[in-house]
């Protein structure tokens, strides 16, 4: 009855009377930040633009600590590119930066700075693991001990990578099982289900779980285990989504297994939680499939999956119109475009803006759409890592890499951060 109340009272929304108000994001919500914050992100965007910091970065960081000293080169990663994405070292730093993001009108998503290369000796073994499984039951009671009252839609959300807490090579084994004709059966969901442990620490803290997608050699097994968990902790019954995959768009499948998966979900009265981005492995993916000679999975060029984000996003929306709480979404994308698309749509389908569909940025970056969502009463979460310098700057360097071209494509973020501080310094503020 209650599911049914809330597809008739989706289907009358409608559009809200007045038109169709497009947001702006021209900058002006920069004047919620103080001129600190802006001065340090346009140097720190500036510099991660530039290409030999990204590649090269740990050598830098390497020769910095030689050349300057622990002490020395710490305070200034702390005062530039460690103070400009990371959250903080302890719990207080961390409360700290969320009670700042909150006066802003923005949401933390927090995320454990796990680190390693794929089948890397050096972190396998059980004790790496285990240790990996305490930071994210830390990160869970982190994240619920965050916000008093998570907010109107009731939503504290984690990310959580798989691969911190499983061998790769595991992961890589059962794609090959699950990739097998008749395996469909032995490795399916329902099978997954009743071998998982009844417990789930996060359902009990009231934390909704995002699970990254990473490489296509690792993703059948990654989305095996999220629908396991689904049969598990998504039953309607449960309160909506427990556990979200993560579709990347960049790739050529994304749209044709979305719209799959969305049916299993439906057909299994299942409540889906869906995070969409554009993708952060395009070079290591052309490259694996250029030594293997098999077909690359990704698309083209950057229009091509430009294209494919708004179709998969088109296909979540009108699937959240129908089915309200027991679908929800998170539009991750710094593309204002695809932002647009989201908000017009949203309006267009009466799905109301704090409600089942959310958006999501890193933090430290693309400030001007996130200030903007979140002034326009959008629900908004940052992407936080935190921890120590050592735990974390390589962890950033990695990311990096592997969104050179959001770096890279900064470059109007840069343009309005200049003219906010040029209009500060000639106002004589």
């Amino acid at each position: 009855m209650m599911l049914q109340t809330c597809r008739v009272l989706s289907s009358r929304a409608g559009p809200s009377a007045g038109g169709w108000q497009p947001l702006s994001f021209d900058g002006g919500a920069f004047h919620l930040k103080g001129t600190g914050e802006l001065t340090r992100a346009l140097l720190v965007l500036r510099l991660c633009a530039w290409p030999p910091l990204v590649t090269h970065g740990l050598a830098l960081q390497a020769w910095s600590q030689r050349l300057l000293g622990s002490r020395i080169s710490g305070a200034l990663l702390r005062a530039s590119i460690y103070g400009q994405f990371v959250a903080g070292e302890t719990a207080e730093e961390v409360r700290g930066c969320v009670q700042q993001l909150q006066t802003l009108g923005l949401r933390p998503l927090l995320a454990v700075p796990t680190e390693e290369e794929p089948d890397s000796a050096a972190k396998t073994g059980e004790a790496w693991y285990e240790g990996n499984l305490h930071a994210m039951l830390r990160c869970v009671d982190l994240s619920r001990g965050l916000l008093e009252t998570p907010g109107p839609a009731g939503k504290t959300l984690m990310q959580l990578k798989v691969t911190a807490l499983t061998s790769t090579r595991l992961c890589k084994a059962l794609t090959s099982w699950v990739r097998e004709p008749g395996a469909s059966f032995e490795l399916s969901p329902e099978r997954l289900a009743e071998a998982m442990d009844s417990g789930q620490h996060a359902r009990a803290q009231d934390v909704r779980l995002l699970v990254d997608a990473e490489y296509t050699s690792l993703n059948p097994a990654l989305s095996l285990l999220v629908a396991g968990l689904a049969v598990r902790w998504n039953c309607p019954s449960e309160g909506g989504p427990w556990v979200w995959n993560t579709y990347q768009a960049y790739l050529k499948d994304t749209h044709e297994r979305l719209q799959r998966d969305t049916k299993a979900a439906d057909r299994a009265g299942l409540a889906f939680g869906v995070k969409l981005v554009r993708g952060a492995y395009l070079d290591k993916e052309r490259e694996v499939a250029r030594l293997q000679g098999t077909e690359d999975p990704t698309q083209p060029d950057y229009e091509a999956t430009s294209r494919s984000y708004s179709r998969c996003l088109e296909l979540m929306l009108t699937h959240v119109s129908r089915r309200g709480p027991w679908c929800q979404l998170m539009v991750a994308s710094h593309n204002e475009e695809s932002v647009r698309q989201a908000t017009k749509r949203m309006w267009e389908l009466g799905i109301p803006p704090d409600g089942p569909v959310c958006f999501g940025q890193l933090l430290g970056m693309c400030d001007h759409v996130s200030l903007a969502l979140g002034q326009a009463g959008y629900a908004v979460y940052k992407s936080i890592p935190y921890g120590s310098l050592e735990e974390v700057i390589p962890y950033l360097i990695r990311r990096a890499q592997e969104n050179r071209s959001v770096l890279q494509g900064a470059h109007r973020e840069q343009e309005l951060l200049g003219q906010e501080l040029r209009r500060r310094l000639l106002g004589g503020r």
